[in-house]
């Protein structure tokens, strides 16, 4: 059977739930998130907002804002990540709170709260036939796929070819992930994958 897109009355729910949601948050982590990118300044010795292109909804480029962990730049190569990364910063990839900053993507209207998390050019992009129907919906901060995968550093650091593992084993199964996701989605599925992110 033939995955169906979310209808315009979803995709609206979806929006207002998010839009909901994060103008409710923000004015009680704000303050945190300008601590926190201040201490990442001091420990990176670099800019603690850091930005990069991600793809987005139908595919298209968009800048995501995380508070930086890592010296210098950042790597796919799970060894040069650990090298690079500072105490503080290794705290704030655990936590997840390097992850504040993308309220702001989502008020933009860039991601949604549950999501595909959105990749680096090179992998959601060339994604062909069916398995593009996750372009089809904004990425997320958090959903099924980064929730099974929340440990993926280590995961990645066990490997002998931490990249020809990420390919061959990881990538796929998040597709097959999302795409149930998006088959299944619900307003109340995507509360419950927030509760699990934030309070398990």
């Amino acid at each position: 059977m033939t995955l169906q897109p979310l209808t315009k009355g979803q995709l609206l729910l979806k929006r207002t739930f998010d839009l909901s949601i994060s103008i409710l948050v923000l004015p009680f982590v704000i303050i945190p998130l300008i601590l926190l990118l201040g201490m990442a300044r001091i420990s990176t010795g670099a800019p603690g907002l850091f930005v990069q292109q991600r793809v987005g909804k139908d595919g298209v480029l968009f800048p995501l804002y995380k508070i930086r962990s890592l010296k210098g730049r950042y790597h796919i190569d799970i060894y040069a990540i650990q090298q690079s990364e500072t105490r503080f910063g290794r705290w704030l990839r655990k936590s997840k709170l390097d992850e504040l900053p993308q309220l702001f993507n989502v008020l933009k209207g860039d991601m949604s709260l549950v999501g595909p998390r959105p990749d680096v050019a090179g992998y959601a992009d060339r994604l062909e036939g069916e398995d593009r129907i996750i372009l089809t919906v904004r990425p997320g901060i958090t959903g099924p796929a980064t929730l099974k995968y929340r440990d993926e550093d280590q995961l990645l650091a066990r490997q002998e070819h931490p990249i020809d593992y990420n390919d061959r084993v990881i990538w796929p199964d998040k597709v097959a992930i999302n795409k149930q996701y998006i088959e299944n989605w619900s307003l109340k599925r995507d509360i419950y994958y927030l509760w699990v992110s934030v309070f398990k």
